[in-house]
C-alpha cells in the first residue's frame, strides 16, 4: 500500500508558468542561476538565493536562507505562486523530442520513507542533508520534488488518461525544447486517484533522497499532519528514461598510456572500435588518446548480486579502484560524472582538453534500480541520469 494524498499547492498562473519555472538547483552553475535570476520571477531565486546577494556569497550562509525566504514571500505577495482554495492532485508531462513521460505531483507519506516501504538506493551526505532541512525549515515549505517511480499499473495509466484528456492549466516550452504541461485532476476523483495509489506495492526514489530525508528530519522536528507528507513528483517506470551516468577522470594514477592499457587488459577485454555509445549492458567505451575502445570483463560477472552485476560497480571494482587508484567517487577530486545527455562528444572534448581517459556506459535500467531497492542493497554513485529534468517552481506544498 502507497499512501499518497493531494494537497493545497502554490503554483504558478498561466501567465506567468514559463517565467517561474526553473531547472533543478543541484544541475545549475552559479554563472547559470545568477543569468536565469535577471528574469526576476524565476524560481531559482528560491532555490538558488545566493544569486540575489554579493558574488562569492556562501550558498549555505543564514543571509542566503533568509533571502530564499524573503524571495518565496515576494513571489505569493506579487501573484507569482498562487494557492488553491482545495487539495487536489496534480499531474505534470514532459515532453523531450520523442519522448512523453506524464506523472503525479503529490504528497507521499514519511511514515512510508521512515519504514523503508518507499525504497531507497543511495547513501545521503550529511552535509547535503543539512542543507536542504534547514532550507526546508527556513522557507516553512517543501520547493523541491522527491522523484518517485513505480512499476507499471493499469488503474493510474487510466485515471492518468483521463486527467490530460481535459485542457491543460498551462503548457510552456523551456529553452532546451522540452514541453512542460500542467493539468488539475478534477476534486471530484481525488478519492479515485488515492485508492488507486492505495494499491501499489512501493513507491522507488529515483532523484531526490537528500529531500526525502530532509522531510523526515523536519517531521521529526514539528510532528505536524503537514509534515507528515513530503513533495512528490510520482511517475511510472514505464514512462522514465534513464541514460548513462559516464566517468572522465583527469590522470592515468602515474602510468603511461601504453602501460594503462595493459593493465586494463588484465581485466578486461580491449578492442578499438567506431563511436562511444555502448549498444548492450556489459559494455563500455572508454575514450583514451583520441581513440574509443569498447571493454568488456573477461572474468564472468555475479549474476546474483543485484550490485556487483551493475555495468558502473564492474567498472569501479575491476578498473577504477585496482588500476586508477579511485576508491570512493564521492570524494576523489580526480574524477568528474557526466550525464548521459551530453553524449560521447561532451566526453572527447574533456579528455581533449587535458583529462587522460573517459568512460561512456550502457543505462542501468529501472528494473535494476528496483531490485537493487527491493534486495536493500546501495547502487554505486551516480549510477543514474533521468531526462527530462523535472523543473522546479512547478508546485510548493506549504507546511
Amino acid at each position: 500500500m502507497s499512501d499518497v494524498r493531494p494537497f493545497r499547492a502554490l503554483r504558478p498562473p498561466e501567465s506567468l508558468a514559463d517565467r517561474v519555472i526553473a531547472p533543478p538547483y543541484d544541475v545549475l552553475s552559479d554563472a547559470r542561476a545568477r543569468t536565469l535570476a535577471g528574469n526576476r520571477n524565476s524560481f531559482v531565486r528560491v532555490t538558488r538565493s545566493e544569486v540575489d546577494l554579493p558574488l562569492g556569497t556562501d550558498p549555505h550562509s543564514e543571509e542566503t536562507y533568509a533571502m530564499a525566504r524573503t524571495n518565496l514571500d515576494a513571489f505569493v505577495e506579487q501573484g507569482a505562486l498562487v494557492r488553491d482554495a482545495e487539495p487536489t492532485y496534480y499531474f505534470y508531462g514532459q515532453q523531450m523530442g520523442d519522448h512523453v513521460q506524464v506523472g503525479v505531483l503529490a504528497a507521499a507519506s514519511v511514515d512510508e520513507y521512515d519504514a523503508g516501504a518507499i525504497a531507497r538506493h543511495e547513501f545521503t551526505r550529511p552535509d547535503k542533508e543539512d542543507d536542504r532541512t534547514h532550507h526546508m525549515d527556513v522557507l516553512d515549505a517543501q520547493v523541491g520534488l522527491v522523484f518517485l517511480a513505480y512499476r507499471p499499473h493499469e488503474r493510474l495509466s487510466s485515471l492518468t488518461e483521463q486527467v490530460t484528456a481535459q485542457e491543460p492549466a498551462w503548457s510552456v516550452t523551456t529553452e532546451d525544447g522540452v514541453v512542460h504541461t500542467f493539468w488539475l485532476a478534477p476534486v471530484e476523483i481525488n478519492g479515485d486517484i488515492q485508492e488507486a495509489f492505495a494499491t501499489v506495492d512501493r513507491l522507488y526514489i529515483a532523484d531526490g533522497h537528500h529531500r526525502s530525508a530532509a522531510a523526515s528530519r523536519i517531521h521529526a522536528l514539528r510532528q505536524t499532519e503537514q509534515s507528515r507528507y513530503f513533495l512528490a513528483g510520482l511517475f511510472p517506470a514505464d514512462a522514465l528514461q534513464v541514460m548513462a551516468y559516464n566517468r572522465v577522470v583527469e590522470d592515468l594514477n602515474g602510468h603511461s598510456e601504453a602501460a594503462f592499457l595493459e593493465q586494463v587488459r588484465q581485466g578486461f577485454s580491449v578492442d578499438l572500435c567506431e563511436g562511444g555509445v555502448p549498444t548492450a549492458q556489459g559494455e563500455v567505451r572508454m575514450y583514451l588518446a583520441g581513440d574509443w575502445y569498447r571493454l568488456q570483463a573477461r572474468d564472468p560477472v555475479d549474476q546474483s548480486d543485484p550490485v556487483a552485476r551493475l555495468d558502473v560497480a564492474v567498472l569501479q571494482d575491476r578498473l577504477l579502484t585496482p588500476v586508477l587508484g579511485i576508491r570512493d567517487v564521492r570524494t576523489s577530486s580526480r574524477i568528474e560524472f557526466v550525464g548521459g545527455i551530453h553524449g560521447p562528444k561532451a566526453l572527447e572534448e574533456k579528455v581533449n582538453a587535458g583529462a587522460a581517459v573517459a568512460f561512456h556506459l550502457y543505462p542501468t535500467s529501472l528494473g535494476e534500480l528496483f531490485e537493487v531497492a527491493d534486495a536493500g542493497e546501495v547502487m554505486p554513485p551516480k549510477s543514474t541520469w533521468f531526462e527530462p529534468k523535472l523543473r522546479e517552481g512547478v508546485a510548493i506544498r506549504p507546511l
